[in-house]
């Protein structure tokens, strides 16, 4: 099969389109034909070894997390799927090997589940990650219905789907972005805030109690977070583990495919859509890289097919 490579840690330019050997299909796997794979961060950070510490490296190493696709093949005790199912997952796996972005992936089926039928093929593919990640933020926060929360970095892909289950618990939500996202995040049901130099102030005009609940999904923001947090507040980060040291929680989603599935009955009852950025072709998941590291998308990085098999 095509798959996109690289053979040591690097930027954009270790990546190459490579032939390799097609996933074999172990029991209790999916072997999911992919129709979309979405870009993380996190993907660019440990093509470059900032997860090295943590995740054993077999190289050459194809990278993506996040899929959605067709069932092709399954294991010989996996009866949850069969043949031509539509499917999505968020797909890390212990050791950072064969990812998604290539024409096949082979899962455990613990991490697959249906793919949303409201959601296109990309808008799927965009959801794994951070979906999951918002929904164990706000799981762990627990907050309450009228509850006020406030969200650092509304405008990035896990912020806009919080902005959205945090809609759909009854929270009243404040959200940080710059001035041009601000009408989208108004469409999704927050209130938006310009971050940087001000801030306290301008949440503490909205909310001069303090607000009951912060989810940080950019970093760099602790002490904004303590300054508007009220007394016996809670507040959670995907991106700073210091919080622990101030009562926070730091947020490390794994995979779940009944997890996921909780954000498939969301988006499938009009409740949860996903906002697509941009769409490269496999074979330019070096630029699309490239994009996501630049920090000024609206919305999800996602991968189609490549171009000899779009078509």
């Amino acid at each position: 099969m095509q798959a996109m490579t690289y053979s040591r840690y690097g930027g954009p330019e270790v990546m190459e389109q490579s032939e390799v050997p097609r996933p074999k299909v172990a029991p209790g796997t999916v072997l999911i034909r992919v129709k979309a794979a979405s870009v993380n961060p996190v993907d660019w950070k440990v093509m470059s070894g900032g997860l090295d510490g943590m995740l054993d490296v077999h190289f050459p190493v194809i990278p993506g997390w996040d899929v959605a696709g067709v069932v092709e093949q399954v294991g010989p005790d996996t009866p949850e799927f069969s043949p031509g199912d539509e499917v999505y997952a968020y797909g890390r796996r212990d050791t950072v090997a064969g990812g998604t972005y290539a024409e096949f992936v082979a899962l455990p089926v613990s991490m697959v589940t249906s793919k949303p039928q409201s959601l296109s093929w990309e808008q799927a593919a965009g959801l794994p990650l951070t979906g999951m990640v918002a929904q164990r933020t706000l799981d762990a926060l627990a907050p309450s219905n009228g509850e006020t929360l406030l969200i650092h970095n509304g405008a990035g892909g896990v912020g806009r789907i919080a902005i959205q289950l945090a809609v759909e618990r009854g929270l009243r939500v404040l959200a940080t972005a710059s001035e041009k996202h601000h009408q989208r995040l108004r469409e999704l049901g927050a209130e938006p805030l310009e971050y940087g130099d001000g801030l306290v102030h301008r949440v503490r005009e909205l909310a001069p109690q303090g607000v009951d609940v912060v989810a940080d999904f950019v970093g760099g923001v602790l002490q904004d977070t303590q300054a508007v947090l009220r007394n016996g507040g809670r507040h959670a980060s995907i991106a700073d583990p210091a919080v622990t040291e101030h009562g926070g929680r730091f947020i490390w989603v794994r995979p779940d495919g009944s997890e996921l599935a909780r954000l498939s009955e969301l988006a499938d009852a009009g409740k949860l859509t996903v906002d697509i950025d941009r769409a490269f072709p496999m074979d330019q998941a070096a630029d699309a890289i490239r994009h996501s590291k630049e920090g000024r998308v609206s919305g999800k990085i996602v991968l189609t097919p490549f171009e000899e098999q779009a078509g």
